[in-house]
């Protein structure tokens, strides 16, 4: 029988060393994409929080920061705008079909709840589009980052999952999927260099395994 004291001696197993990072992953491959998306598709606000989420390279905090005015009159090809917290520059990006799909999707959801409601002032309120328990205040990064774990696991998604995830998601799909530059995904991420782009996609070791294979002289 361990006192109290010598239970706080013994070491985790499972705890970093304290120079190791622990990094959440994108996810790799379009049928886990998908798997989320039928899981997530029965509640509005985490589809849409979802597929905004792997459809930009907003920062969790700049997503969750989005306001119902912002979008209320978004169409497809529209810019949305977002005031980094980082910066306090404005990160721009445009609204795809399937982003606008999903916002649209929520916002028909709580107009019925206000209608059911006969809440009038809903016209004119312009609260958080990820709204928490409290209609009035924005989900947080903690909050969503349990989240997005719990999703992944409910899909049995192995691995290392959170609020990073979606947005190391669009960056993973764009440089493998669309074949997108190094230089304009450390523009979208604002990275200072290549390196830290590849590393931060978790694309790196992958990347290099591959020229290694791709060619045999």
């Amino acid at each position: 029988m361990h006192t109290a004291s010598q239970i706080a001696e013994i070491p985790n197993p499972n705890h970093p060393k304290p120079c190791d990072t622990i990094k959440v992953e994108p996810i790799r491959t379009v049928n886990a994409i998908n798997n989320l998306k039928k899981h997530l598709a029965p509640s509005p606000r985490n589809f849409a929080i979802f597929v905004v989420g792997i459809n930009t390279a907003y920062r969790a905090s700049e997503l969750l920061s989005i306001r119902l005015g912002q979008v209320r009159h978004l169409q497809p090809g529209d810019r949305l705008e977002i005031k980094q917290r980082k910066t306090k520059k404005y990160r721009a990006v445009t609204m795809n079909t399937t982003c606008y799909d999903a916002i649209q999707k929520l916002l028909d959801h709580l107009d019925r709840k206000a209608l059911q409601a006969k809440d009038l002032s809903w016209v004119d309120y312009d609260g958080f589009l990820f709204a928490g328990r409290q209609s009035n205040r924005a989900l947080s990064v903690p909050t969503l980052n349990n989240l997005v774990k719990d999703w992944c696991r409910k899909v049995n998604l192995k691995g290392n999952y959170g609020s990073h995830s979606l947005r190391k998601t669009w960056g993973y799909m764009q440089r493998t999927k669309q074949d997108t530059p190094i230089p304009l995904l450390m523009q979208a991420f604002g990275h200072a260099s290549q390196q830290q782009t590849l590393s931060y996609l978790c694309i790196q070791d992958e990347e290099i395994e591959s020229i290694c294979t791709a060619l045999e002289l």
